[in-house]
């Protein structure tokens, strides 16, 4: 949907797409301007190099971002980003405020815990460890992990995401001046509903914590109540606490 309501940025998980957010867009209202970010390396950019250092990930976005929000400076927008999706889209946040830009009506924080939360191991994994891991969470079509030619398309994005996030280190920082609304499944095999209670801990403004039903990737089982709470998050009034 392109209409003239709030915009919403959405940002993907590791080594997904744009088009990861097109089912969510239609089902939010029409009035909405739902941007899909795609990073470089797959699908339309697929001859370009991904980025492996989120710093780098996190700049270019920003760019782009702030050209967008300078051009209609009234609009109110937000950010959405599942998994690798939060950490881009909160750091994000971080670099905009940082350079005085006008803040997010709010942030939508999915799959995946505040960034001092638990180490991971994403930077040890070989081609075959990000492939289990992936399969272990789901959202990605069997059949194209079986298969060579879609592998050797998919393969260097996700090298490069789970890359970012093995060599990612929390600097800290003050918390953002933002509402947040966290979401993600009961049974997410990575995140546990007490690593979403994390984020409460980087904003000032107010929190809330939505879970549903379902694993890693909920939100594709869930488009009707996660578009709902996407609204209500837009819609709802927000007060320092």
């Amino acid at each position: 949907p392109a209409g003239n309501g709030p915009r919403l940025f959405c940002f993907p998980h590791a080594g997904g797409s744009a088009t990861a957010y097109l089912q969510l867009a239609r089902s939010l209202p029409s009035a909405f301007d739902v941007v899909s970010l795609q990073y470089p390396g797959r699908q339309d950019r697929y001859r370009e190099e991904p980025f492996t250092d989120l710093d780098d990930l996190v700049g270019a976005v920003a760019e782009q971002l702030a050209g967008e929000v300078a051009a209609e400076p009234e609009r109110p927008y937000a950010l959405f980003g599942h998994s690798m999706g939060a950490l881009v889209a909160f750091e994000t946040a971080r670099l905009l405020a940082r350079d005085g830009l006008p803040r997010p009506q709010r942030l939508f924080l999915s799959g995946r815990g505040a960034p001092d939360g638990r180490d991971s191991a994403f930077g040890r994994f070989d081609d075959a460890d990000v492939l289990a891991d992936v399969r272990r969470l789901g959202g990605t079509e069997q059949a194209m992990l079986d298969d060579p030619e879609i592998l050797e398309i998919v393969l260097p994005a996700l090298r490069a995401d789970y890359r970012i996030l093995g060599t990612f280190t929390w600097r800290g920082g003050e918390p953002l001046d933002v509402p947040v609304t966290a979401l993600t499944g009961d049974s997410d095999p990575m995140t546990t509903v007490d690593d979403m209670w994390t984020w409460r801990a980087h904003t000032s403004r107010d929190f809330g914590l939505k879970v549903f039903p379902g694993g890693h990737f909920y939100l594709f089982d869930q488009l009707g109540p996660v578009a709902g709470a996407v609204t209500e998050g837009l819609a709802a009034r927000t007060v320092a606490v």
